[in-house]
């Protein structure tokens, strides 16, 4: 386990059905690489990520706000209770070595900025644009292949 990859999907709560399916695709294409796909636990984005790596076989952590394991999505294998509300942000991105951000609104701002602070590279997929630092991509696939060049393939 220790040599798996922790990567986070980062994104929002509530989202169109077309993010949706990006972040799945995106969860599932981590899922495929063999690494352990965190995110925030609950809806949209984090679900949609949680069930694209469950669709793949993969594992998830879900860092959740609250304080019930039974909040979680139901593709989230490890939930994680934090009862720290947006504060668990900081949980979130300190856990792993790299962030996918989709879309998004300011709860994913802080995430993007959690991350670049804790030197954690950040990819952006359609979501706040001009932030230094973001390595900015066009498609899940593209996501994916800059998350794995930047932090290599193994542990």
């Amino acid at each position: 386990m220790a040599s798996l990859r922790r990567i986070a999907v980062i994104g929002a709560g509530i989202c169109e059905s077309s993010i949706y399916e990006m972040a799945r695709q995106v969860g599932y294409l981590l899922a495929e690489k063999g690494a352990i796909v965190y995110c925030g636990g609950l809806g949209g984005v984090m679900e949609a990520a949680a069930q694209g790596a469950k669709e793949a076989g993969g594992l998830t952590v879900g860092i959740l706000p609250g304080n019930k394991a039974s909040e979680a999505n139901p593709y989230i294998d490890v939930p994680v209770v934090t009862a720290m509300s947006h504060a668990r942000n900081a949980i979130l991105v300190r856990s792993v070595e790299a962030v996918v951000a989709v879309s998004g609104g300011y709860g994913t701002l802080s995430e993007i900025a959690l991350a670049l602070k804790m030197w954690r590279p950040v990819i952006g997929l359609n979501t706040w644009p001009g932030i230094e630092g973001v390595h900015y991509v066009a498609s899940p696939q593209e996501a994916i292949e800059r998350v794995f060049a930047i932090i290599g393939e193994g542990c």
